[in-house]
């Protein structure tokens, strides 16, 4: 696969010189960029996927929704709808996508959305709210907002910048320079200096004012997928059978392993749509494996994509996440400060 990747390095340099081109115009202003009146915060990242864009996001809703009517607003990536849409806890992940759908769920009482055109969106929301939060919009130039924040996955930003095909960047490392503030997610319990100045250089090569700051992944207790069930966890699992459709599931392979489980990973692409072919795998493994006390996990943003109704006598159980950031009241006030 990693030659595959090398061998479409030219497909790599033409991508390159779009991206480099179309934020040359957004920065001329050839193409142009709206700002509201209502206070709006961006959370994105360069590369494709696995920054920890999800938790973050419920973490600033958590925070801010003391003092705000907050919305969330996001493209709802793999929906089948088109259009401005208010997510609701009872819809379908296919109408929705899987992280607004989270979102609603683990936050009922406020506004999630989702709408393609994020410009339309803040239209429709600013009516009613006054604070929203986009997620995942940092490369979506029509809309300037009060903040931004670029997240970089500590092991994404320490490996050479290359942009996809052959790399795992989906913009141009220049356009650090937008940010308002830098969040190194996923770090490791213990971030060496000389790890820190090597990203720190990379980083102020382009942006030398945005606060930099370093946050690692929490995982919280498992929680069982039927809530009818009388399923419960007495002890945790010696076998695990995990199944992940997310972009980068290795650091919770780690976490498992850490815990001292035996893992038997069935892994699927970023968003997937799971079929009936992947139920009858699943089925299959979990009936072979089930007579060693076998346990079925997944995430929570994967939760939202399967259908229990395949999955029945399946107890089946979702980790949640938090992000826990160092300097963390800091960085809240700094970014109140860019929205007040």
């Amino acid at each position: 696969m990693q030659l595959l990747r090398w061998l479409l390095f030219p497909i790599t340099i033409l991508y390159t010189l779009i991206i480099w081109v179309r934020n040359k115009l957004y920065d001329i202003g050839l193409f142009k960029s709206q700002t509201f009146t209502v206070p709006t915060i961006v959370i994105g990242n360069l590369a494709v996927g696995g920054a920890g864009k999800s938790p973050l996001t419920q973490k600033l809703i958590n925070h801010f929704q003391q003092h705000h009517t907050v919305a969330s607003l996001s493209r709802g990536y793999g929906r089948k709808t088109k259009g401005f849409r208010l997510v609701t806890v009872e819809d379908d992940v296919k109408n929705v996508g899987d992280e607004p759908l989270q979102f609603k769920k683990n936050h009922p009482h406020i506004t999630v959305a989702v709408d393609e055109n994020r410009a339309e969106g803040i239209q429709i929301l600013s009516k009613d709210h006054n604070l929203i939060v986009l997620d995942d919009a940092f490369q979506h130039r029509k809309v300037t907002p009060s903040c931004s924040i670029l997240l970089f996955e500590f092991q994404s930003i320490l490996n050479p910048i290359l942009l996809l095909p052959t790399g795992n960047y989906r913009d141009t490392f220049d356009q650090t320079k937008r940010a308002d503030v830098i969040l190194i997610t996923k770090c490791p319990e213990q971030l060496k200096q000389e790890q820190i100045a090597q990203i720190e250089r990379k980083i102020r090569r382009y942006n030398t004012q945005a606060p930099i700051y370093y946050s690692k992944i929490s995982y919280l207790p498992p929680v069982a997928l039927q809530t009818d069930s009388d399923f419960t966890m007495q002890e945790w699992p010696k076998d695990i059978l995990l199944i992940t459709g997310i972009a980068n599931p290795d650091p919770l392979v780690d976490y498992l392993k850490r815990k001292g489980s035996r893992v038997k990973h069935l892994k699927f692409g970023d968003h997937h749509a799971f079929d009936e072919f992947d139920y009858k795998q699943i089925k299959k493994l979990y009936t072979f494996l089930k007579d060693k006390g076998t346990v079925v996990m997944t995430t929570e943003k994967d939760a939202q994509r399967l259908d229990l109704d395949y999955l029945a006598g399946i107890p089946v159980f979702y980790i949640p996440i938090e992000v826990t950031l160092e300097q963390e009241e800091e960085f809240l006030q700094k970014i109140a400060g860019f929205i007040s």
